[in-house]
C-alpha cells in the first residue's frame, strides 16, 4: 500500500527515531493490516498514530498522515477519513450489534474500589499501555457480581485512561432474538473489533457464556458458546476485551479460562457507602453523624442505589421547593429497599413496621448511633415520642453490625 511507503519517509525524519519510538504499536498494526490487505484496520490504527501525534505536539506528522487518508485511501475505498466503518447489524432485524460510547462525554465520580480491586486493574491498564503487549496474547478482563455496583463504570474508565473507543455490545438480546444466527453475530463482533484501537465490551455477559453442560438450554446455544470460545481466542493482540456478568455461576469452565484477568465486584462496606454518600450528596446536605445513619442504613446498597436516591432527593427538594430531611432519604431508602433483592438489604425489616416496631429495631442495632433525636428525624416525631417508642418495643431486625461513630 502506497500509505507505507510514506510511513517510513517519517520514521527517518530527525525528529522521531527508531531507537527511541514510542508509536511502535501503531506502527506494526499499520504493517499488519496492509500485509492481510485490510483497508479498514490500516485507516483506523493510522487515524489513531495521527491524533496521537497532534497530542504529543507533532501537529506536521500528523497533518502528513491526515493528507495521506484523504488522498490516496480514496484509491483503495471512496470514504471520508472521519468515517468509522459501519457498526456490524443483525443480518436479520437489521439492529445494530454495538453501541460506541465514547468514555470522554462521561464526566463521573471517582470509583470507590478496595486496594485489591484497584491493584488488578492499575496492572491491566499499565500493561495495556505497555509495548511489551506485542508480545502477549490478547488483553482480556472479567467483571462479575451484583447489579449497579460499578461494572459498566469501570469499562469507562478503562476506556478513558486507554484513550480509546468503548464499544458496547449487550449479549442478551443479541441470543433471546435470533439465536439461529447468534454464531454470525459473534464473529462480526470480534472482526469489527479488531480493525479499530478500541476497547469491544461485553455486557450481560453470561447470556453467551453460559455452561454448556446446562440440560435447560438448547443445542444451539451450546454451539453459541463454542463459537465464542473460537472467536476469543483468534482475536488479535491489538483488540482488548472486558466482559461483565451479574451471574459468574452460569460461566462455563472454558470460559474464565480465556480472562486471565478477574476482578470481583460487592455490596459496598460501611466505609465506602460513607463515601459514596459524601461523594453523591451536596457538601451542605446532612451532617457528618447523619451520614453514617445513612450508610448504616444503606446496607446492603448498590452504589447505584444510593446514587438513585441522592438523584431522587434533588428531585424532591426542586418539586416540594423544601429543604430536604433526614426523613426523606429514609423514605426514599425504604423505597428502593422493595422488590429488587430485599434479603441484602437490612432496612427491608421494616416493611409493614410501625414507628414503634422500627425505633427499637434501630436503639438495638446501635445506641449510640441511633439516638432519640436521630430516630425522630428518622420517622418524623418528636424526641419525646421517640423516647417512648425506643422503651416500649423489644424486638429488633438482622442486619450487620454497625461501625461506631
Amino acid at each position: 500500500m502506497l500509505i507505507l511507503f510514506d510511513f517510513r519517509l517519517i520514521l527517518y525524519d530527525n525528529r522521531i527515531k527508531m531507537s527511541n519510538f514510542e508509536y511502535s504499536n501503531e506502527l506494526f498494526r499499520i504493517i499488519n493490516g496492509a500485509i492481510r490487505l485490510d483497508v479498514d484496520k490500516v485507516r483506523s490504527y493510522s487515524e489513531f498514530l495521527a491524533e496521537k501525534l497532534k497530542n504529543d505536539g507533532e501537529d506536521v506528522l500528523a497533518k502528513r498522515i491526515y493528507t495521506l487518508l484523504a488522498e490516496k485511501s480514496q484509491q483503495l475505498r471512496p470514504v471520508d477519513i472521519a468515517q468509522r466503518k459501519a457498526i456490524p447489524v443483525d443480518s436479520e432485524s437489521r439492529f445494530p450489534l454495538l453501541e460506541r460510547v465514547d468514555p470522554t462525554l462521561y464526566e463521573e465520580a471517582p470509583l470507590i474500589l478496595s486496594d485489591i480491586q484497584w491493584d488488578i486493574i492499575q496492572e491491566f491498564i499499565l500493561i495495556a499501555k505497555s509495548e511489551s503487549k506485542v508480545d502477549l496474547s490478547s488483553l482480556s478482563i472479567l467483571l462479575y457480581g451484583p447489579p449497579g455496583t460499578g461494572k459498566s463504570r469501570l469499562a469507562r474508565y478503562i476506556a478513558h485512561e486507554l484513550g480509546l473507543d468503548l464499544y458496547v455490545a449487550r449479549l442478551d438480546g443479541l441470543v433471546s432474538s435470533f439465536l439461529g444466527s447468534t454464531s454470525k453475530n459473534i464473529r462480526a463482533l470480534f472482526e469489527f473489533a479488531s480493525k479499530r484501537p478500541c476497547i469491544l465490551f461485553l455486557d450481560e455477559f453470561d447470556a453467551i457464556a453460559k455452561l454448556r453442560s446446562d440440560n435447560l438450554e438448547l443445542g444451539e446455544l451450546k454451539r453459541v458458546v463454542n463459537s465464542f470460545i473460537q472467536n476469543l481466542d483468534a482475536v488479535g493482540q491489538e483488540t482488548v476485551i472486558i466482559a461483565a456478568t451479574n451471574h459468574e455461576e452460569l460461566l462455563d469452565p472454558a470460559i474464565w479460562r480465556r480472562f486471565s484477568y478477574r476482578v470481583e465486584f460487592f455490596y459496598p462496606s460501611f466505609t465506602q457507602r460513607i463515601e459514596m454518600w459524601q461523594q453523591f450528596l451536596p457538601k451542605d446536605q446532612f451532617s457528618q453523624k447523619e451520614r453514617f445513619v445513612l450508610a448504616d442504613l444503606s446496607e446492603g446498597f448498590s452504589g447505584s442505589d444510593i446514587k438513585e436516591v441522592c438523584i431522587r432527593l434533588s428531585r424532591r427538594k426542586i418539586v416540594y421547593q423544601n429543604s430536604i430531611e433526614l426523613r426523606d432519604a429514609f423514605k426514599i431508602l425504604r423505597n428502593l429497599s422493595l422488590g429488587d433483592a430485599p434479603e441484602t438489604k437490612y432496612i427491608s425489616n421494616f416493611s409493614g413496621q410501625d414507628d414503634k416496631c422500627i425505633a427499637s429495631y434501630l436503639s438495638i442495632r446501635n445506641k449510640k448511633l441511633y439516638s432519640s433525636s436521630v430516630i425522630s428525624k428518622l420517622i418524623g416525631v418528636s424526641k419525646a415520642t421517640a423516647n417512648r417508642h425506643i422503651k416500649g418495643d423489644t424486638s429488633y431486625g438482622r442486619g450487620e453490625k454497625s461501625s461506631p461513630l
